[in-house]
């Protein structure tokens, strides 16, 4: 087994723990105005995925269902870095996420991680459960009955068990590289 995929065994399950808390961070983000609108929207899009009917893996999936979900908050929040610019206290609250994209870059490899981050770019251009994300930006009470989705989601997340078996690893590729638009 390479480093890489001892590394990647390793930390998704804690990535799999933290899911509920790095939605909260996200969404305390926009809702604290913090980003400007491209950050906002890169962000948004992000925590819309969560709400999407078809998502990259089915949430039922033993022990990768929720790996796509983390892989996206983490993109996410690397893009909305990118679209704010300069700002410590935006790095501060979004930098830990963030830097979690640089692993899933290196297990991805270079196409796939092409793939995944075009994917993720045109997520603040998509809609989930009828709402855009620029409806969200634009419009008060559509973005806190949003907001009130996602605090749920946070309350009710029990995050799923993850094995350290290497078959997992295998099919979390699969899955991106089959539903992964070219």
């Amino acid at each position: 087994m390479s480093d890489i995929e001892q590394k990647c065994l390793e930390i998704f399950p804690t990535w799999l723990g933290s899911l509920g808390e790095d939605v909260q961070t996200l969404l305390d983000t926009v809702t604290a105005d913090q980003c400007n609108a491209e950050a906002k929207r890169c962000v948004l899009g992000g925590i819309n995925y969560l709400f999407k009917s078809l998502d990259l893996i089915p949430d039922g999936i033993d022990d990768i269902g929720y790996l796509d979900d983390a892989f996206v908050l983490r993109l996410s929040a690397r893009l909305a870095l990118k679209a704010q610019g300069e700002d410590a206290a935006l790095s501060e609250k979004l930098g830990p996420l963030a830097e979690g994209s640089e692993l899933i870059e290196t297990f991805l490899e270079e196409t796939l991680f092409e793939r995944f981050g075009r994917y993720v770019g045109r997520l603040s251009k998509g809609a989930a459960r009828g709402r855009t994300v620029d409806e969200l930006v634009d419009d008060g009470a559509m973005f806190e009955e949003f907001r009130q989705e996602a605090q749920s989601f946070v309350r009710e997340y029990t995050a799923p068990s993850f094995s350290a078996d290497p078959k997992n690893l295998i099919k979390l590729k699969a899955f991106f590289g089959a539903k992964l638009p070219k």
